[in-house]
């Protein structure tokens, strides 16, 4: 059944945003859906995020190797101060001082050790922390949501994951806010520069370690390239595994991507965790990738590869594929696709004309709500549905991992998958009931589940939801019935 001309309000909000706050939303959606949408998409730096507690890449990344420098010299100090002990007592040729030492070693290991007193959050952790609470505030507070939401799908299209350690986990938040929030309007050109040179990216598939087999580092050192980045550029991020793309391009693109690195802690090429090119790890002489030939060497080599994946017609299909089955349908109409890769293939990649094709589409508003929320979309629809953002990020941080969804946490570069089946899981259902129904119980004050269905879905509620919701015992746990409404699990 379709969405009928009276729903598009709600169709606005729940298909390209969070849904629908207590503060007028639906009401300004229904006037005119489409121009609601476009005046996010159009307000200038919607999706850029700043704050003092929130710090550049680069800055993230000097905090946490002052902070390892400091642990290990910690480290050996210990050790050192052991090693220099055993040296004394064997030093020692007195026996009753030496069975005197053996005596209190004894008793000092069968007494009852102190309880150390708890370990400070490292600084990756007070990052990540900062960045994951002003994502989610943001999230929250935006009109429709739907920049957020671009935001969203962008940082998955280019995962990263924080499982891989200290240097992840410090700048993956920085990673979204530089690389990612000021291009989600933008040419994709610019974003895919700014990601794959990004020290996140770098680290995350392991650039820091290819070396130009060729290259003077790596004849001297006997390295050769790793071909992890160049590889998941071509797969995942521009042409599609699908894309026609060989096993000789993987090669000629992770040759050119050779010294794309990011300075270290001791600072010597650069600021540290800022990027940079090292001329003697590249590797010398002309590639050619798809066909073409790319020459001259150095950082602008792997530079203009990038920019001619980027206008590629296969990368305009891949992109406009995910996008259309992102927010339209697991199996969207081949028309919508066509028509969103020709706006991005004849505008240069601009993510802005595609954004705005996408909502200009029939299928915008044509289309039955099939796709599930994910668990992002999911706890912060909810939020705003209760109207009640939790002050301390970590309650929304462990429900993201109950869910199968951990922020910025993805189990492999391809992301969190974008099919609504594996949300839909029976696990995952109950989960989210538990959830709702925990975060219904702790309202002080909580609101009449009647009321709020007609402020958040209106005309886009069915009568079996208004029924269930009409029928609850308490309004605990009639809002517990909204949250898991279809209306609020699909869109």
């Amino acid at each position: 059944m379709s969405i009928s001309d009276e729903k598009q309000g709600f169709a606005a909000l729940a298909r390209f945003g969070f849904g629908a706050r207590g503060d007028g939303d639906l009401a300004s959606a229904r006037l005119d859906p489409r121009g609601f949408l476009r005046a996010e998409l159009d307000q200038p730096g919607a999706a850029l995020l700043a704050g003092p507690g929130l710090p550049s890449g680069d800055a993230s990344l000097q905090t946490l190797f002052t902070e390892e420098d400091a642990r290990k010299a910690e480290r050996d100090r210990l050790a050192q101060d052991i090693a220099t002990q055993s040296k004394t007592a064997q030093q020692t040729t007195q026996p009753a001082m030496q069975a005197q030492s053996i005596m209190e070693s004894a008793m000092q290991a069968s007494a009852q050790p102190a309880k150390p007193p708890p370990r400070p959050p490292s600084p990756d952790q007070l990052f990540f922390r900062a960045d994951a609470h002003a994502r989610f505030t943001h999230a929250y507070m935006a009109r429709a949501g739907m920049v957020e939401r671009l935001v969203a799908f962008w940082s998955n299209h280019f995962a990263i994951s924080v499982a891989k350690g200290g240097p992840t986990r410090a700048a993956a938040g920085p990673f979204e806010r530089e690389a990612i929030r000021p291009y989600v309007l933008g040419k994709f050109g610019d974003m895919l520069l700014a990601v794959e040179s990004h020290p996140a990216m770098l680290f995350y598939l392991d650039n820091q370690q290819s070396f130009g087999p060729d290259s003077p580092a790596g004849q001297k050192q006997k390295r050769g390239r790793n071909e992890n980045l160049g590889r998941e550029i071509l797969e995942l991020h521009t042409l599609g595994v699908n894309g026609g793309y060989s096993q000789s391009d993987v090669i000629a693109l992770s040759n050119m991507l050779t010294g794309w690195r990011f300075a270290g802690r001791e600072g010597k090429f650069g600021t540290p965790g800022s990027f940079i090119f090292q001329a003697n790890v590249h590797e010398p002489g002309a590639q050619n990738l798809l066909g073409a030939d790319f020459t001259g060497g150095g950082e602008d080599q792997a530079r203009a590869a990038l920019l001619s994946l980027a206008a590629r017609p296969e990368t305009a299909r891949h992109v406009a594929l995910k996008l259309a089955k992102h927010f339209i349908d697991d199996t969207p109409p081949q028309a919508l696709v066509d028509r969103l890769a020709h706006t991005f293939f004849k505008t240069g990649g601009d993510l802005h004309a595609v954004s705005l094709a996408l909502i200009d589409s029939p299928e915008a508003f044509t289309a039955p709500p099939t796709k599930m929320r994910n668990p992002w979309e999911f706890c912060v629809a909810s939020t705003r549905l209760l109207d009640r953002a939790p002050d301390d990020v970590g309650p929304v941080l462990s429900s993201l991992s109950m869910l199968g969804q951990p922020l910025w946490q993805p189990p492999g570069p391809n992301g969190f998958s974008d099919d609504s089946a594996t949300w839909a899981s029976p696990e995952g259902m109950k989960i989210r009931m538990d959830l709702a129904s925990q975060w219904t119980n702790r309202l002080k004050d909580p609101p009449d589940p009647r009321e709020l269905l007609e402020m958040a879905f209106g005309a886009g509620a069915s009568e079996e939801t208004r029924k269930a919701v009409a029928r609850a015992e308490t309004k605990a746990q009639g809002l517990a019935l909204l949250l898991m409404a279809p209306e609020a699990q699909r869109r």
